[in-house]
């Protein structure tokens, strides 16, 4: 005598979870689509490489400058966790001397002076919430210039003089050798 098993087929029998090869989820499309995305830049200024990794805000038709940005406040340089920027060998910036390491980088936009850049011994760290001046490994002055176009994302790259700032309207370019 045969027998042939049918499967039981009840409300309460569990359906496997099968996800079709190359499918995108729900958790990998927001990966993909994040609103501020990871990024991270890098080269050569002078001997040193210079490596750059941040978050990239997009503009989306909002004021950044002295509107998200408010003047006069340290900003993250970026988004989500603060900026930071890693030096291969001691470098110079803006002609102050700075070791080698891994430094949290932080921007003071300012309506009509210099900005100040700022690299901090506590490179990880959530934004600038808990930035702590006495931290700080560096400070100078840079002047920002008004960009050729609008950036509607946020980028740095490594280029002469160093390292370049670039978002909405303005580029900010800090000297590394």
């Amino acid at each position: 005598m045969l027998l042939l098993a049918q499967p039981f087929v009840g409300a309460a029998q569990a359906q496997p979870k099968v996800k079709p090869i190359g499918a995108i989820t729900p958790s990998s499309a927001q990966d993909q689509a994040k609103p501020s995305p990871a990024a991270t830049a890098t080269g050569k200024a002078g001997k040193a490489t210079v490596t750059v990794k941040y978050s990239s805000p997009a503009v989306k038709g909002r004021t950044i400058w002295g509107g998200l940005e408010p003047y006069g406040k340290v900003w993250r340089a970026g988004a989500n966790e603060a900026t930071t920027v890693t030096f291969d060998q001691p470098v110079t910036v803006e002609g102050k001397a700075l070791p080698a390491g891994t430094y949290a980088f932080f921007v003071i936009p300012m309506e009509k002076d210099a900005w100040t850049v700022i690299f901090n011994k506590t490179a990880n760290q959530w934004g600038a919430f808990k930035y702590d001046e006495k931290q700080d490994a560096l400070r100078a002055s840079v002047k920002p210039r008004k960009a050729a176009s609008l950036n509607e994302r946020l980028t740095y790259t490594v280029e002469s003089p160093g390292l370049v700032l670039r978002w909405e309207n303005i580029e900010l370019p800090v000297s590394i050798k």
